[in-house]
């Protein structure tokens, strides 16, 4: 065999190697989602003894006057509670630690579940054709973990606690309830104190994590904005504490509720608000804790 033939022959066998490496890196890494997914459901209890299986106006009265048009805007009487949500989103995200730009596309689905608060995201952020990132972010049982590994096979970060890194993915789950919103009602844990005509405060707690996050709402009485004082940037000893927000828009009518379906996700640094992420629902499923017949 000539010098060419042995070219030729060892690019199908490297071309072969890495087709073998992209599929065994696809199939580990959907094995292990398989299994948090699985710790995502074994977390689930039944909702609060005695509470109601759906959205009851009554329920409203005392709450801040934003609150209450949120609600009377995004719910219709008689709505059935939400007890999990799965979604798909596309959209970009930037990889820059320091807020510079360096925009890559992703692809995830996700599940969220509202008791035990709980959620999984799993994303694949294409960093070069070929060449992707898969990434885990989720807070189960009052832990939190992220864990990133170039095609889902060579971990590049991870981090995984009850700490701050938990208090940081609960927040998370808190600031996207506008998808699964009946899980924002008093009723289902959530506590609302008045700030002003355009925004109110809200509390979340489960286990040892007690949030506070500011909800901003929008002309048409729907949540615009939230915003947390303080969240981990970062991963490691490489985090650090920043203001963040999220922003949602472009609000549509699923399965008898209002949800957003256009999400942003930005770190406030001294220089500025720095997006890292920019998402567009896709689809949208709901199970739901339906009365007894």
């Amino acid at each position: 065999m000539d010098a060419l033939g042995w070219t030729a022959s060892g690019l199908v066998l490297a071309m072969a190697a890495g087709i073998g490496l992209l599929a065994f890196g696809k199939a580990r890494w959907a094995d292990a989602t398989l299994a948090q997914m699985a710790r995502l459901e074994a977390a689930r209890v039944p909702a609060p003894a005695g509470t109601n299986k759906v959205y009851d106006a009554r329920e409203l009265d005392g709450l801040p006057a934003p609150v209450q048009r949120y609600f009377r805007a995004v719910l219709k009487d008689g709505q059935a509670l939400i007890s999990s949500a799965s979604f798909e989103f596309t959209g970009r995200f930037n990889l820059s630690a320091t807020g510079g730009e360096q925009w890559k596309p992703f692809s995830s689905t996700q599940r969220a579940v509202t008791h035990r608060p709980g959620f999984l995201w799993n994303g694949r952020v294409q960093m070069l054709p070929g060449l992707a990132v898969r990434v885990h972010d989720s807070y189960i049982a009052g832990v939190g973990t992220l864990h990133a590994a170039m095609l889902g096979l060579f971990t590049v970060a991870q981090v995984q606690g009850a700490g701050e890194i938990a208090r940081g993915e609960l927040m998370r789950y808190f600031a996207e309830m506008p998808w699964y919103p009946t899980a924002l009602l008093p009723s289902q844990g959530v506590h609302w104190q008045a700030v002003d005509d355009r925004s109110a405060r809200a509390t979340l707690v489960d286990g040892q994590i007690s949030l506070s996050l500011l909800f901003r709402f929008d002309e048409a009485g729907l949540i615009s904005s939230v915003h947390a004082d303080s969240r981990g940037a970062g991963v490691g000893q490489d985090s650090v504490m920043l203001p963040w927000d999220c922003s949602v828009a472009n609000y549509q009518w699923r399965s008898g509720m209002l949800v957003p379906t256009h999400g942003e996700a930005a770190w406030i640094r001294p220089e500025g608000q720095r997006p890292y992420f920019i998402g567009e629902l896709k689809a949208i499923a709901y199970q739901f804790n339906l009365p007894a017949r």
